[in-house]
């Protein structure tokens, strides 16, 4: 493990819980919106993590097993694969004088649950706080060891 390996990690969680915090926040912005740019409501998005894994430089013989392959593999973080829109079907309600009422009278809405988005969005920003927690840590040990390594 290299000395900046574990500010990577820790920055790396930090950046990716910062996309979930900005996508939960548009999500609870856009609870209401009835029609987008595509004539549609709004759709709940979601972010979908990955591990971010670094191959070691060392090389593996082509008859060792699949196991002690894997074993050369360290992990280097987490980074964002991809925002996904969700599939649920738009919650309908009957609202005959809204402007984007259907011809029965029904307005198409997000099925976005506020409580729920609000739980991801703490979930999300005490994930961001550990993280920064950790940078804030490692950052510690290092000076503490820079310290005892000039005396």
């Amino acid at each position: 493990m290299g000395f900046f390996d574990g500010y990577n990690i820790a920055t790396s969680g930090m950046s990716a819980q910062r996309t979930r915090i900005n996508v939960v926040s548009a999500n609870i912005a856009n609870a209401k919106t009835t029609h987008t740019q595509d004539g549609t409501p709004y759709k709940k998005q979601n972010v979908v993590f990955e591990e971010i894994l670094l191959q070691e430089s060392k090389k593996t013989s082509t008859n060792e097993t699949e196991l002690n392959k894997n074993s050369d593999i360290s992990l280097r973080g987490v980074g964002v694969k991809s925002i996904v829109e969700d599939d649920a079907k738009p919650v309908m309600r009957f609202e005959p004088s809204h402007p984007d009422a259907n011809e029965d009278g029904y307005v198409a809405y997000p099925d976005i649950n506020p409580v729920v988005e609000m739980v991801d969005l703490i979930e999300a920003m005490r994930s961001y706080e550990a993280n920064v927690a950790t940078f804030n840590t490692h950052k510690n040990i290092d000076t503490k060891t820079l310290d005892i390594l000039k005396a």
